[in-house]
């Protein structure tokens, strides 16, 4: 279980409590400069904090990167590094450093996440002859190396900062299958996202945010309530049937 209590950073978040079991799915949510990215970052070890918290049995604040880095695994908004590599070369540098390096297994997940996010074409590729689509999908290809079970037994939680940013609606799809598939090996995820009708999806849980204050945190359906939503986002919300399926709309 990952556990945060009573979580600050200074101004830019007052406490907040929050709790996700073994292979739930998380989003954070709320407007931009809510604190999701900074939330994401507390939980993560990357920033100083005040309160408490946890991934099952390590506690974050006293644990180093390194130790942190065996059993979560971080993906922030980023640009790609000045120095180039090929595809595959950036890819080995997210392996966990205690797997041996000649593994079988290495090769047969990298080829299970490539074919999942239809990158398999590009492992050859240079990393600055792709597109923004294409880096962010080899980034997530990488980043779930990190945590994957069958290469990191030790892995608990896979942190995503709004992840879908430069992915086309289609490209989305693939990365919402990957974050179900790693959930289903038991991986906990905390996403931050934007669009709400892929949380009302997708989710086991939500985290609402609004200047960083904590609005709801819970199951999907009641934290995304048409009346919260439209006050925090300050937009009239409401809720459809589409084939069954509720659906946001927003004016």
């Amino acid at each position: 279980m990952i556990h945060v209590n009573s979580l600050s950073v200074g101004s830019r978040l007052l406490p907040l409590s929050f709790e996700v079991n073994q292979g739930e799915i998380l989003h954070v949510i709320g407007p931009n400069g809510s604190g999701k990215s900074t939330l994401l970052s507390a939980v993560a070890g990357l920033l100083d904090f005040d309160g408490q918290a946890s991934i099952f049995e390590q506690d974050v604040a006293s644990s180093s990167i390194e130790s942190l880095a065996t059993c979560r695994a971080f993906l922030c908004q980023s640009d790609r590094p000045a120095f180039n590599l090929d595809v595959v070369q950036y890819l080995a540098l997210s392996l966990p450093t205690h797997i041996d390096s000649h593994s079988p297994d290495i090769e047969s997940v990298i080829h299970e996440l490539s074919q999942l996010l239809e990158i398999d074409d590009k492992l050859h590729r240079s990393i600055h002859h792709l597109s923004g689509g294409e880096w962010q999908r080899v980034r997530l290809c990488a980043i779930c190396l990190q945590i994957w079970p069958t290469l990191n037994p030790y892995a608990k939680l896979l942190i995503l900062d709004e992840p879908a940013a430069p992915l086309d609606i289609g490209q989305e799809t693939l990365l919402y299958k990957l974050i179900r598939r790693v959930a289903d090996m038991g991986i906990s995820v905390i996403m931050s996202n934007h669009d709400l009708n892929r949380t009302l999806k997708h989710a086991d849980k939500a985290l609402l945010l609004e200047q960083g204050v904590l609005q709801r945190v819970g199951e999907v359906k009641d934290v995304l309530s048409v009346k919260e939503l439209s006050r925090v986002f300050k937009t009239k919300v409401t809720k459809a049937h589409v084939e069954g399926s509720p659906v946001l709309l927003f004016d």
